[in-house]
């Protein structure tokens, strides 16, 4: 699996995370981000070309992979504001505590592997009153699709490097002490079982 995971999956990551329809949720999402911000699975920076330069002070890209910050070309270098890569796990976020307007997620919450501990830190880095703002594929509502996703989730996760198809992600944000507040899901195009997508916004405890 070295071959693969090192080299071969963090292409196909790249590939599947930059799809239209993906891009267009990002476009929804990442210009609400404002302050200082913690980027959690910043990965090939997908998300750089939407930040709002005069709204955004800093961002903390944070990534367990520097393979997917290697992608980043040129993108990095046009971005309006102060950029740091860390890599590092969002199980074990290396920052100070209240140190984040904003912690923006992305297609991210289903690979992380210890979910509550990483929930936890994102909420640990958030000031009082900061927003976690979020874009996620996880568990769809209509039985046939969640018995799909049930299915083939544990080979999918084998092959996809740790993607969870069935994640609940409201409940997931609401056990770990987040309040949602803004809330919108849909299924996006594309494979039926890794496109219904929730995204908004959540305020720590």
């Amino acid at each position: 699996m070295g071959l693969y995971d090192n080299h071969i999956l963090p292409k196909l990551v790249n590939i599947a995370c930059s799809q239209k329809p993906a891009m267009k949720q990002r476009a929804k999402v990442v210009p609400l981000a404002e302050g200082n911000v913690v980027e959690i699975g910043i990965g090939s920076g997908l998300n750089l070309p939407f930040y709002t330069s005069g709204k955004v002070k800093k961002v903390w890209g944070l990534d367990p992979s520097s393979r997917m910050w290697a992608m980043v070309d040129g993108k990095a270098g046009s971005v309006g504001f102060d950029l740091e890569f860390i890599e590092a796990s969002a199980s074990d976020i290396p920052l100070d505590p209240q140190i984040a307007d904003t912690v923006l997620v992305t297609y991210t919450l289903c690979t992380i592997p210890e979910i509550t501990h990483a929930l936890a830190e994102m909420s640990r880095v958030l000031k009082p009153g900061g927003r976690l703002i979020f874009c996620e594929h996880g568990a769809a509502p209509d039985d046939n699709v969640r018995r799909w996703q049930d299915r083939i989730n544990p080979v999918w996760r084998k092959i996809g490097g740790g993607c969870n198809l069935n994640r609940p992600i409201p409940e997931l944000l609401e056990q770990a002490g987040f309040t949602i507040s803004n809330l919108e899901t849909m299924y996006i195009p594309g494979w039926r079982p890794a496109s219904f997508n929730y995204w908004g916004t959540a305020t720590a405890g």
